[in-house]
């Protein structure tokens, strides 16, 4: 079903004058949505512009305080997921809501689970999750596979699958390829143009303005939890949209040369490590006040190199050296204490506690050094809290937010207060802009160059190319477990990917 076709019919759901507060925060304010059958609607904007918060509202997670919702021309007030899924409202979410102890199958039908007489019927969901999957060309997840086995990226794909399980008319995507490789994103995208044929609307939230040319049909802007506007997608330029997103223009350059000295100290040297089959004979070193980005397609063991690295993982051979000097790094304990620091992509399952504050994230990694005898010394964690909310430029309303109420990175920034405090010298930034919209992701890029010239030094992993080129000093390629190259600054695109198919 094409836009035009779509957009003269009646309309499936109109959010009038939506708001919505939080303790310190207020969310959304009049905010204005309107979605028509069989077609893709991108609603994006700068972290903390309220696109969640929305959606939320719209599958019954939140209440809103004021406005109205009508759907099908009606007047509804939900008040929880199984609602809105009951009325064919479906929401996947950008933080992945997995149970780990159970199978693929298992959490795709979690609820709605096969029966025979009074048991469970595993093999009938087993068979239905692997149709379900194999629409998704993801024949190699096993439906019987532990959630907890799985990587990020498969995760994501296992909540795609589950969504689709229901008979949804409106199905809201939040950030749904974050995670995927370019494959799996074609998949996606195919399985999408097949719902559109079918008259399913979708709302979909993504960073990546490229994906939003591609598969969107129109485009709402929020800003600071209001609304800025709607367009036809193919009316408007990405930077005219960027701007209706940030209220300034945004300019991206790559990097054409190293910033780091000739002749500049290496603070870091991995020689011959191995972890697994996906870490196999992995070298590599890193100079003082450089930024060096791990590239590779996924798959390529690129996050697995720096977990093994960082002790958080096994590894199975290999020697690692800080300043000149031999060290043992058999846990993540063992790295802080050489300097080293991990950022994961996954920030909130491994980075930070979101129930508690900004102050007590902040001191999360050195809280012995704030003790006062057996007390915490309060006084003196909230002094050192606010001066790195005022050095990274952290927006939350005060050091007693809890870090679940901040935007995607606004908590990055804590994570990385938390490592500053520690005193680590090596920043590891695994897939930093993930899930971060293009304004912070600016603030991210900022902060990076900053650190690098402090003589702090960093490794990013990144799935972005356009990442890689601009913050990278050099750049390390990987294929299926291997350095393929490195490449320096100013290398292209092209260069790159031919590493990463180790072509």
């Amino acid at each position: 079903m094409s836009f035009f076709i779509s957009s003269v019919a009646k309309k499936l759901l109109t959010m009038e004058n939506i708001s919505k507060s939080f303790p310190g925060v207020h969310a959304l304010k009049s905010v204005h949505f309107d979605l028509v059958p069989g077609e893709v609607h991108a609603l994006v904007g700068e972290n903390g512009a309220g696109k969640s918060t929305l959606m939320k509202i719209l599958s019954g997670i939140y209440t809103k305080d004021s406005g109205e919702i009508l759907y099908n021309g009606e007047s509804i007030d939900l008040t929880n997921t199984r609602e809105a899924q009951d009325m064919g409202i479906c929401i996947i979410h950008q933080e992945l809501n997995m149970m780990n102890h159970l199978t693929v199958a298992q959490n795709m039908f979690i609820g709605k689970e096969s029966t025979k007489g009074f048991f469970l019927d595993d093999a009938a969901d087993n068979r239905q999750a692997a149709d379900m999957l194999a629409r998704l060309g993801m024949q190699s997840i096993d439906p019987k596979e532990l959630v907890a086995n799985l990587t990020v990226g498969r995760m994501q794909m296992v909540e795609i699958a589950k969504a689709l399980t229901y008979n949804s008319r409106i199905l809201i995507l939040d950030e749904p390829t974050a995670a995927l490789s370019d494959q799996e994103i074609e998949y996606l995208f195919g399985i999408i143009r097949e719902l559109k044929e079918e008259g399913v609307a979708m709302i979909y939230i993504s960073h990546r303005m490229d994906e939003i040319w591609e598969i969107s049909d129109r485009i709402t802007v929020l800003r600071d939890g209001e609304y800025v506007g709607t367009v036809v997608t193919a009316d408007v330029t990405q930077g005219e949209v960027i701007q209706m997103m940030v209220g300034r223009t945004i300019f991206v350059e790559t990097k054409s040369e190293s910033s780091v000295p000739e002749g500049a100290e290496t603070v870091l040297e991995v020689r011959n490590l191995n972890a697994g089959r996906m870490v196999q004979d992995v070298s590599f070193d890193l100079k003082r006040g450089e930024i060096l980005c791990i590239a590779g397609l996924m798959g390529a063991g690129r996050t697995e190199t720096v977990r093994a690295l960082f002790g958080a993982d096994k590894k199975d051979s290999g020697e690692i050296y800080v300043e000149g000097q031999l060290v043992k790094i058999d846990s993540p304990a063992d790295a802080a204490r050489v300097g080293l620091s991990y950022l994961s992509e996954d920030r909130k399952r491994y980075g930070l506690a979101t129930s508690m504050s900004v102050a007590a994230n902040s001191v999360m990694a050195c809280l012995e050094n704030f003790m006062k005898g057996p007390f915490v010394d309060q006084k003196r964690i909230n002094k050192v809290a606010e001066e790195y909310v005022e050095k990274l430029e952290t927006r939350t309303p005060s050091i007693r937010q809890l870090v679940q109420n901040l935007s995607g990175g606004n908590q990055q920034k804590v994570v990385i207060a938390k490592w500053l405090i520690k005193n680590a010298n090596i920043f590891i930034f695994d897939e930093p802009t993930r899930g971060i919209d293009v304004g912070a992701k600016n603030e991210i890029y900022k902060l990076i160059h900053e650190l690098a010239a402090d003589g702090k030094s960093i490794i990013v992993i990144s799935s972005e190319l356009p990442e890689v080129l601009r913050l990278a000093d050099r750049i390390v390629v990987m294929a299926e477990g291997r350095v393929t190259g490195i490449l320096p600054a100013g290398s292209s695109q092209e260069e790159i990917m031919t590493l990463a198919h180790d072509i």
